[in-house]
């Protein structure tokens, strides 16, 4: 076990052969179980519980009374050696859940950088978040869920498991997600429909106009033409060739295997 003293307060418990880097600092009582590594710079809260086989970057939050690699809530789980994957600059607020994966899911659940986990949070076991999204307090991921990067989900929104959200997509508060959501694309709702384009997001992140005209395009050839998919991702690469963030947008249409919000 690798810790300096001076960051880790006197009520906190570290179970032997966990592995924190020296510049880590531990609240009063957090308890960090053996097989836990975190990574430089790393704030574990008061009152935080990091267990199983759970690896932290570096420069991540925890907040008091985040719950973080307990075993999943899946009556399939055996005990088997799964893992928790966080990676770096993520800041987990109060009372947010995160599971391990298990052996129907990969063994691993993952949280990529740069993401906001608001209070209330749960990512359930074999989830893949991507970099950079905002969880907005009381989401509920089910289990397999996979969220691309710079997504938003309003607060107390519910993901089925196995949905896939693609990358700045935005979910509206309180909608009920059941199929997955195209990229770029704002779904609101119980079930959750297709809105349109997230417009704002898009402006965000500093796509060019004569992208944001090319997606506003292909969305609308996709869902709002009448035509079968196939047909219309075809016109799509007819008519809009070249565009690298259409070509994302199209392949997630594409790879969907649960069926896609409309």
């Amino acid at each position: 076990m690798t810790v300096r003293k001076a960051n880790i307060h006197p009520s906190a418990v570290i179970a032997p052969g966990a592995e924190l880097a020296a510049d880590v600092t531990v609240g009063p009582y957090a308890v960090i179980g053996e097989r836990v590594r975190i990574g430089a710079r790393t704030l574990v809260g008061p009152h935080v519980v990091v267990d199983g086989r759970t690896t932290i970057g570096s420069d991540n939050r925890f907040f008091p009374f985040a719950s973080v690699g307990a075993p999943p809530q899946d009556l399939k789980y055996r005990g088997e050696d799964s893992e928790l994957v966080i990676g770096n600059g993520n800041t987990i607020r109060e009372f947010c859940t995160l599971n391990p994966g298990t052996a129907g899911g990969g063994m691993i659940s993952r949280v990529g950088d740069g993401n906001l986990l608001m209070n209330y949070t749960h990512v359930a076991h074999d989830c893949r978040l991507g970099n950079h999204n905002v969880l907005a307090n009381g989401v509920q991921l089910g289990g397999h869920v996979e969220i691309g990067d710079h997504a938003i989900l309003g607060a107390l929104s519910g993901i089925h498991q196995f949905v896939r959200i693609g990358e700045s997509a935005i979910i509206g508060a309180g909608s009920m997600v059941s199929l997955d959501v195209a990229p770029f694309c704002n779904a609101t709702g119980d079930r959750a429909r297709l809105l349109g384009l997230n417009s704002v997001g898009l402006k965000r992140r500093g796509f060019a106009p004569e992208v944001q005209a090319a997606l506003k395009r292909a969305y609308r050839l996709m869902f709002q033409s009448g035509l079968k998919l196939t047909e219309a991702a075809q016109r799509v690469r007819e008519e809009i060739p070249g565009v690298a963030e259409v070509e994302r947008f199209l392949c997630f249409i594409e790879q969907s295997e649960r069926g896609l919000c409309r």
